[in-house]
């Protein structure tokens, strides 16, 4: 059973595969997610999203609902794993043109740009401004100004994996 207690415990990939393989024999991914997702205990959450990364992007659908709540989590959290965490979830749910939000844009922007940011954030914030800029030729254009403009030189490989299917129109 999943108790916050475990989930406080959980420190492994294969904790994290326990926690998913229970849910999903549950099959009621947004009654966990609501539960025990925006734990203010950072343990707790970093184990939920952790175990819902391993879901599917059918099973993930179930929190489509509380998609701005996940935004809203990823850019108040202080702690990097949750925020990773969150944007990996976020990125693997649908985005449409009416879900756009200026404040998501602009923190994917900053976090894509920011050298001191960890590249997983960097690459997954790259990816999510891709996606919500494809709604909008004018602010396309400004993410591949944006991306043409790096100073390369200071961002890992998977940064600049990314940026490079961007702008090379590899990316879907």
């Amino acid at each position: 059973m999943i108790t916050e207690e475990r989930l406080r415990q959980t420190f492994s990939e294969g904790g994290a595969q326990e926690i998913y393989l229970e849910v999903k024999a549950n099959g009621d991914f947004l009654d966990f997610a609501r539960q025990y997702a925006f734990s203010q205990d950072h343990r707790v959450a970093r184990s939920v999203l952790w175990g819902l990364t391993k879901a599917s992007k059918e099973e993930l659908a179930q929190l489509q609902v509380i998609l701005n709540e996940i935004i809203d989590q990823a850019m108040q959290t202080e702690n990097s794993s949750i925020r990773r965490l969150s944007l990996n979830v976020i990125e693997r749910l649908l985005i449409a043109e009416e879900d756009l939000r200026t404040d998501f844009l602009d923190f994917c922007f900053d976090h894509m740009m920011d050298v001191e940011e960890y590249p997983g954030i960097q690459s997954v914030c790259m990816k999510l401004a891709f996606r919500m800029c494809s709604f909008y030729p004018e602010l396309m254009d400004e993410l591949k100004r944006t991306l043409e403009a790096m100073e390369i030189d200071y961002y890992k490989p998977a940064v600049k994996g990314v940026r490079s299917k961007i702008l090379n129109g590899k990316m879907k």
